[in-house]
């Protein structure tokens, strides 16, 4: 199913697995995780680029949502996700609070591998491209896949959450 499963986060490699998803893993050099160095490193298109984010609903107990969006795009957070969620009351997660809740590394966070209790959320744009790259669960992986793959996950749900950067 990839040429190389094992470079990947566990949770990420399982959960890909499990749900019987194509993919590809591709390795990344550390300093080149964040998207932007990855896209102008590799000669990936941003379009072709997502970014899982975890956003906070200010609830108690506290949970989470997180979302996939392109990254020529940006969540919509006061409107179309609040709408989506049902609440205004939503923060994104500071970074050391999304490596705690994903069990993932900053720059690799993928919504592939979250702990069951979160939903995800995919931008309806994510879907307009053949193939994505999402990331990997560390900073040393990513992963290659076509975007209808990740609706075989049964947390996912395509809304539209994200507007033009």
């Amino acid at each position: 199913m990839s040429n190389e499963p094992s470079i990947l986060h566990h949770s990420v490699r399982t959960a890909l697995d499990d749900a019987s998803i194509r993919y590809e893993a591709i390795p990344c050099r550390e300093e080149w995780a964040d998207t932007a160095e990855f896209c102008a490193h590799y000669g990936v298109p941003v379009a072709d680029a997502c970014n899982a984010i975890l956003v906070a609903l200010k609830v108690t107990p506290r949970q989470y949502v997180a979302c996939l969006v392109r990254a020529d795009t940006k969540i919509d957070v006061n409107h179309r996700l609040a709408a989506e969620v049902g609440t205004k009351r939503l923060s994104f997660a500071s970074p050391a609070e999304a490596a705690e809740v994903s069990g993932q590394s900053i720059g690799g966070v993928s919504l592939v591998g979250l702990p069951a209790n979160i939903p995800v959320l995919v931008d309806s744009r994510v879907l307009e491209r053949d193939s994505i790259i999402i990331g990997g669960g560390n900073r040393t992986s990513k992963v290659r896949l076509a975007p209808g793959e990740l609706e075989k996950l049964p947390v996912v749900r395509v809304a539209e959450i994200a507007v033009p950067r």
